[in-house]
């Protein structure tokens, strides 16, 4: 920005922290919940599962949303929209200290928020380019990012701190009061017009949600022991089909489209956003199996689930900090080591599960991972944004994050649900298979289950057992026992998947040039 007499205005010191502060909001929120999932079940007397669901369909909403949310700031101004997006946030952060249901939860914090994250980046992003030039614009960006990578790195820390010492409640209180913060310094922004095309396309972002929404909504629904599933996740995946089908068409007639089919013309801004998926989904299925296993198995506080998980965010932090500045590698190599490490970290929790007997014996896995995901933090944003140009960058900076974002959505509700899954099943075939329980044990067994797949602590199954003979006490915490350790290492298949998928991406990476650096590129990693 200039000033009268070509002089350049002095940074806006104060206007960067306020945006570096709302990203560090919606980076620790998602932290927060994660460790904090038995605290919330205790004190609204809900279930994991519907915990768990929450967490997924808020990143889902955000995926679902974040490219109309980009066209939405597109037409009534991004700062609106930033503002809009900061207040869906607060909304979603003062229900959680007041909530007293689940329904609260899902409608204000998991919809209200997650719509309010999908305003949020897109707006940020065109106001960092408009309030901003030159150096200090990659100063800002770098701010913010750094911002972002804190929050992920000490989220599960202080998270876990504040819900063992106070309340998650308190957690979700700093959050807004963090928003108003940033909403009271709102006059320092400058709005940024639009001057590009203003209708919209109502069918592809109709397309959008359907498709993103229904594959998820499909795998929470089953994981509920509700009905239609094969037939919701049916047409998600046909709502998927039909968008690209949409997109070429419109395209061909020169009409506005969602986003630019032509975008996944370059091979390499398919094989990095297939990576960015592949990325999320393995992140979001450790980082919510893990904690729930912490949690509800060695029966952990919030604190000490955050500190059993840090060693992943920990060295993801680090590894990205240095990997992004100091590796001279081929992009592409470092992308198939950081997805080959993943899988290497990941596996090696499997046969670490039915002896670990405290978040200790994962020290080591999760810092294999970590620095996998450092590495693919690294690279990934870069690579899959370099063949780009400039004036398109930001289109394919909201594709690569919804990418990412519903990546991460898939990854909660799938590596979830199939964790209460497999225990529901293991428990009641063990609960069949027991030469202790009589037949109506056994069904009782069956029943619960059937209606709650659930996660009880040996503590909580003591508690309901107290009536029954000490044989048969021992014998439903054995089953319990035996049946967590299979329904973690099943859940774990998740991201190990997702890991092998990626490592099979990294080779095909190898087989496209390099990607050239590209300022625009590095300065969309909001997403």
């Amino acid at each position: 920005m200039t000033g009268g007499g070509g002089a350049q205005a002095p940074f806006n010191f104060r206007l960067a922290i306020l945006l570096a502060m709302a990203m560090f909001v919606l980076v620790v929120d998602t932290s927060l919940m994660n460790v904090s999932i038995s605290a919330v079940v205790h004190d609204l007397d809900t279930t994991v599962s519907g915990v768990q669901g929450a967490i997924a369909l808020e990143a889902l909403v955000s995926a679902a949303f974040i490219l109309i949310g980009g066209k939405t700031g597109d037409l009534i101004g991004r700062k609106l929209a930033y503002v809009l997006g900061l207040l869906g946030y607060a909304v979603g952060a003062i229900a959680m200290v007041f909530a007293q249901d689940l329904t609260a939860i899902i409608i204000f914090w998991a919809v209200i928020g997650g719509i309010g994250a999908s305003l949020l980046l897109p707006a940020m992003q065109s106001l960092i380019h408009g309030n901003f030039e030159g150096a200090e614009q990659k100063r800002v960006y770098a701010l913010v990012g750094a911002s972002a990578a804190i929050a992920a790195a000490v989220g599960p820390l202080l998270g876990g701190f504040i819900t063992t010492f106070l309340s998650w409640r308190v957690g979700f209180a700093l959050e807004a009061a963090i928003i108003a913060v940033v909403l009271i310094g709102i006059g320092l922004v400058k709005d940024v017009p639009y001057h590009g095309e203003r209708s919209i396309d109502l069918v592809g972002a109709l397309l959008s949600i359907v498709g993103m929404g229904g594959v998820v909504t499909g795998i929470l629904v089953w994981q509920e022991g509700g009905g239609y599933v094969g037939l919701i996740i049916g047409i998600g995946v046909l709502g998927l089909g039909l968008l690209v089908f949409w997109l070429r068409s419109r395209k061909r007639r020169g009409k506005p489209t969602l986003l630019d089919p032509a975008l996944f013309e370059s091979k390499m801004f398919r094989a990095g956003a297939s990576g960015q998926l592949l990325q999320q989904i393995a992140l979001g299925g450790t980082m919510i199996v893990l904690p729930i296993y912490l949690q509800m198995v060695f029966e952990y506080n919030a604190l000490q689930a955050g500190l059993s998980i840090a060693p992943l965010s920990l060295s993801m932090f680090v590894v990205a900090l240095f990997a992004g500045r100091g590796l001279k590698r081929r992009p592409a190599n470092i992308i198939l080591w950081g997805f080959a490490l993943v899988v290497i970290g990941v596996v090696a929790i499997v046969p670490i599960v039915p002896i670990a007997d405290s978040g200790w014996f994962l020290v080591v896995p999760l810092i294999i991972a970590g620095c996998g995901l450092g590495l693919l933090v690294s690279q990934l944003n870069n690579y899959t944004l370099s063949p780009i140009s400039d004036e398109r960058v930001s289109e394919a900076a909201g594709v690569n994050s919804a990418a990412g974002s519903f990546g991460l959505s898939f990854g909660l509700a799938f590596a979830g649900a199939i964790m209460l899954a497999t225990l529901a099943f293991t428990f009641t075939a063990s609960a069949e298979a027991s030469s202790v329980l009589n037949a109506e044990q056994q069904q009782q067994v069956s029943t619960v289950l059937e209606e709650d797949a659930e996660i009880m602590t040996n503590t909580g199954l003591e508690a309901l057992l107290a009536d029954e003979t000490p044989e048969v006490q021992e014998e439903v915490l054995r089953i319990n026992t035996d049946s967590r350790f299979i329904a973690l290492q099943i859940a774990l298949l998740v991201p190990i998947l997702a890991g092998l998928l990626g490592v099979l991406n990294g080779f095909r990476m190898r087989r496209l040039p390099d990607p050239a650096p590209n300022a625009s590129a590095e300065g969309s990693m909001l997403g």
